[in-house]
């Protein structure tokens, strides 16, 4: 029997100077790569995704505390996959397998249908789409809740960003975070406040320097085109990488990685999320899918050079 690799099988689609890797192990996205250069700090095919790399979150984002919420009347119990705070993290599905769809030369979905289960007892049929344009990547997850009964959902996903810098310090940020939201040592919010004079004001483009990020965001800044954009330069080879979320995503959290080993500084998670942590739990944000309804979420990357 031949080996299988930890995350199954692997995926490729390809556009232009463009390369990406998907994953049937959670639907993930392994690797992004534009003129054979590493956009995203993913991982080896012989390797299992750590510190969530490219990983999809669903049916919830970030954190449940005490993985305990309320839902129609009903406490639910889940996991608690991140021990040491005592929290439910990113979902149910990061490590399950999920069946190729359609499939063309630059684009690929994987489908996925979570069945109920202690702490979610609810059933949704899941798809995700990659595909690669001249526009870059842009990824599409769609939710549709096929049980009897209303449940709670989120979404999001877990890159990790970079331009090949030895750490994200030099590199200048722009977010656009008009308010962020504190947590405490558990990861739960706590707090939210203006990001103007702080040093969590990437308003206007500016080295990350020694901030430390783990935070999540919202009331985005959006462009006429209803898109909000994170966006890193390169401060010497003009490079720009731009992540882009479309009105599903009014959250965003941003993370250098700092305790943990395996990134510290060297790459930056942008993750787009539906919901702010600890959605279910709190009431806040989450979609609240009927039987029958469904959700779509999309964002991208985009890759260039900056003006003059």
């Amino acid at each position: 029997m031949p080996n299988v690799y930890p995350s199954g099988e692997q995926i490729e689609i390809r556009a232009g100077d463009q390369h990406a890797v998907v994953v049937e192990v959670g639907a993930g996205l392994r690797s992004y790569a534009v003129s054979d250069n590493d956009v995203l700090d993913g991982y080896d095919a012989e390797e299992m995704a750590a510190s969530g790399r490219g990983q999809v979150l669903i049916p919830w984002p970030n954190r449940i505390e005490d993985g305990a919420y309320e839902f129609a009347g009903t406490r639910h119990q889940l996991p608690l996959n991140e021990p040491a705070a005592r929290n439910a993290i990113h979902g149910l599905v990061r490590w399950a397998s999920w069946s190729t769809g359609e499939r063309e030369a630059d684009r690929v979905s994987l489908e996925h249908t979570l069945h109920p289960q202690p702490g979610y007892p609810f059933s949704l049929a899941l798809s995700i789409e990659y595909s690669l344009s001249e526009g870059g990547l842009r990824v599409t997850s769609t939710a549709i809740n096929v049980g009897r009964e209303a449940c709670p959902y989120g979404s999001g996903m877990h890159p990790y960003l970079t331009l090949g810098t030895e750490t994200v310090d030099t590199l200048l940020l722009h977010a656009p975070g008009r308010t962020v939201l504190h947590t405490d040592d558990r990861g739960i919010p706590v707090s939210t406040a203006p990001v103007e004079g702080t040093e969590y004001d990437f308003l206007t483009a500016r080295p990350i320097g020694g901030t430390k990020l783990d935070h999540a965001f919202t009331d985005l800044e959006r462009g006429r085109d209803g898109l909000a954009r994170v966006e890193l330069q390169h401060p010497e080879r003009g490079t720009t990488l731009s992540l882009w979320v479309d009105e599903s995503f009014p959250y965003l959290q941003i993370f250098t990685g700092d305790q943990l080993a395996d990134v510290d500084r060297r790459s930056v998670a942008v993750e787009p999320m539906t919901c702010p942590p600890n959605a279910f739990r709190a009431g806040e944000s989450a979609v609240v899918l009927e039987p029958g309804e469904s959700a779509t979420a999309t964002w991208g990357l985009e890759h260039g050079e900056s003006g003059p």
